[in-house]
């Protein structure tokens, strides 16, 4: 499911990227000047942080020389630190979490501000840029189904069977659970926590033209949940969530 929603991020993000292609002012020629300011820049960003994995789209427009406002929407699966995958025994063997209660996703949207600390001095150069945004956030959280075998309950007796059900540490044990269910299951049953969150990136931008984007950026997110987000059996809810993350940035710059 997580891949879907990647493949779908990412054809949104070039289409709106081979539009800006055909704007006059992006051409390899054009972005040999570094001195030329674009305007409006898009890009689209892949990363991996301490809880997860997410993508994001990010739209910005220069204020000054040296700052950009932009606005951004990422979306990034939620983990827990006590997560541990097991090899289930089932015949489809899909790997489960013992004692997870939901699986959840995050949806953020955001408006903030980008500076540049250090500017490239030529086109081989790297420049370094800090930013920092808050908005609000979504917590979307599917309950956890696994396979677990049941016995017939019948006096003639026979095989059992197994079934798929919402995972419930009250009644199951590790060697109870066969595997996990489908992500499907649990899809009506998905519970909206509403959140906020705020960030502050460190970028490194090394595109061989003024025009175009390539950029490693790190940084920091905090979300915060008044209702706190049921993740893992016998481990506290969440209302506080800090993350580290990295990735990489591809994107493009026009008039």
């Amino acid at each position: 499911m997580f891949k879907r929603i990647c493949i779908i991020f990412f054809a949104l993000f070039f289409s709106n990227f081979l539009s800006a292609q055909d704007k006059p002012a992006l051409t390899l020629e054009n972005g040999s000047n570094l001195n030329v300011l674009y305007r409006n820049e898009s890009m689209g960003k892949i990363y991996a942080n301490s809880r997860g994995l997410g993508v994001l789209y990010r739209r910005g427009r220069h204020v000054t020389a040296k700052s950009r406002s932009f606005y951004e929407i990422d979306f990034q699966s939620l983990n827990h630190p006590k997560e541990v995958k097991v090899n289930g025994s089932a015949q489809n063997r899909k790997r489960f979490v013992y004692g997870k209660l939901n699986q959840v996703f995050l949806l953020r949207g955001a408006l903030g501000m980008q500076h540049v600390l250090f500017s490239k001095a030529d086109n081989k150069a790297v420049e370094v840029r800090y930013s920092y945004s808050v908005g609000p956030t979504l917590a979307f959280a599917k309950p956890y189904y696994v396979q677990v075998y049941r016995s017939q309950n019948n006096p003639g007796g026979g095989p059992g069977f197994t079934d798929v059900v919402k995972f419930d540490s009250e009644n199951f044990t590790q060697d109870s659970v066969f595997g996990r269910g489908s992500f499907s299951d649990g899809l009506a049953e998905i519970k909206v926590y509403p959140g906020a969150s705020a960030k502050f990136n460190l970028s490194f931008e090394y595109a061989p033209y003024s025009n175009l984007i390539r950029a490693i950026e790190t940084g920091i997110s905090l979300d915060f949940f008044p209702k706190g987000l049921p993740i893992m059996a016998r481990n506290p809810k969440e209302n506080f969530i800090v993350t580290f993350h990295v990735g990489f940035i591809l994107g493009s710059k026009w008039y």
